[in-house]
């Protein structure tokens, strides 16, 4: 199935692209007249050397040298975190081809993902392609549908269960990265789809990079420590490491998209289209999170500037930061509302009253939207 059989049959956008030129024209003349490049920064390319370096150095020490629990369990808690790290900054930014002008180089970048357990085959199609262009629009973006276990927006149905949500999904978030291990990945290239989106399965070599992805991280979590410590303890261990990385990946992308600030829109039924045009739909359903921490926009890949990611995904996060300012001004400028939270802990509050509003009685409910039968082209 090649992208275009993807393309058919999509959801459309309002064509009115003013907003969004003036804003690629902004964040041109700022690459211009810095003289700097949207990809291939010797920043990134440092930070990606120390990120691989922590990571290899706190598994070298949990598997070979801890002898202790003591010394296993923060080694075990670093590791994670820098599993995390490699799926925000590296992996992220090569998945978007946004960390380099060379393919190869992009190609690298996002297979870090399958060092660290999930699929960048997968990853690609569910995040890159579906997301991102139908970001929380539901029944179509697979990112706001966690089945029964929670209700993530107020066009999903509302169980009994739900009423406790606020409290009980934060520790389920941490199976996330267990069932991209484990389960998810071989579902969706077995059965070709992302929940209701069809995938093209794997052919030749990307078939190849799944599976030996598959098989590098079963050694590296389980064959080699297994040669060293009991399997009560690898799968000990195991859980903790990918539980944490999955709490950890799952707020920050929460905090983005499911929040109190961020919209919901729907289709028109008439028509089936949406009511705005594609840019402002990616500002109103999209909510930026201390975006003046230097160090948070650091250790998160500049994920805290969703909103300049999702309108330009290919220029390198680390630019973010910059741009921001020019991205909010034009939003200002066209009466389009830019949403931010001022610190990593007005998010997650905000997140966790949205959690709880989605879940009370008084919730409205309405009918999913079905997604069509294909994914969108990137």
């Amino acid at each position: 199935m090649s992208v275009n059989d993807v393309a058919q049959s999509r959801l459309t956008f309002k064509r009115d692209n003013a907003f969004h030129k003036e804003l690629r024209r902004r964040v041109d003349d700022y690459f211009r007249s810095s003289d700097r490049s949207p990809r291939d920064s010797p920043a990134m390319y440092l930070k990606s050397a120390i990120i691989l370096t922590a990571f290899g150095g706190f598994y070298s020490l949990l598997v070979f040298v801890a002898g202790s629990w003591w010394q296993a369990l923060p080694l075990a808690v670093l590791l994670g975190l820098a599993m995390a790290a490699i799926g925000f900054n590296i992996e992220h930014d090569g998945s978007h081809h946004s960390y380099s002008n060379h393919t190869w180089i992009n190609r690298l970048a996002a297979m870090t993902m399958d060092l660290i357990g999930a699929s960048s085959y997968v990853w690609h199609w569910k995040h890159v392609v579906v997301h991102h262009t139908y970001v929380n629009i539901t029944g179509h973006d697979a990112d706001i549908d966690i089945a029964f276990f929670g209700r993530l927006t107020p066009h999903q149905k509302r169980f009994k269960l739900h009423r406790w949500q606020h409290f009980y999904l934060w520790p389920l978030y941490g199976l996330n990265v267990v069932k991209w291990n484990l389960y998810d990945d071989f579902r969706d290239v077995i059965l070709g789809r992302i929940g209701s989106t069809r995938m093209p399965r794997p052919k030749r070599l990307e078939l190849a990079g799944f599976v030996g992805g598959k098989a590098l991280f079963l050694t590296l979590a389980f064959g080699l420590p297994l040669l060293f410590h009991p399997v009560w303890m690898v799968l000990l261990f195991y859980v903790l490491i990918v539980a944490l990385a999955g709490v950890v990946v799952s707020v920050v992308f929460q905090l983005a998209h499911c929040v109190e600030e961020a919209e919901f829109p729907l289709p028109q039924e008439n028509s089936g289209s949406m009511e705005t045009a594609w840019a402002v739909h990616q500002v109103e359903t999209t909510v930026d999170f201390a975006r003046r921490s230097r160090i948070e926009s650091w250790l998160l890949g500049g994920l805290n500037f969703q909103i300049e990611h999702h309108l330009f995904p290919r220029v390198c996060h680390v630019h973010y930061p910059a741009i921001s300012s020019l991205v909010e001004q034009t939003c200002r400028e066209f009466g389009v509302r830019y949403g931010e939270h001022a610190s990593f802990r007005a998010g997650l509050l905000s997140h966790f009253r949205w959690l709880r509003r989605m879940g009370a009685r008084t919730a409205a409910s309405s009918q999913l939207i079905v997604a069509p039968e294909y994914g969108p082209a990137e």
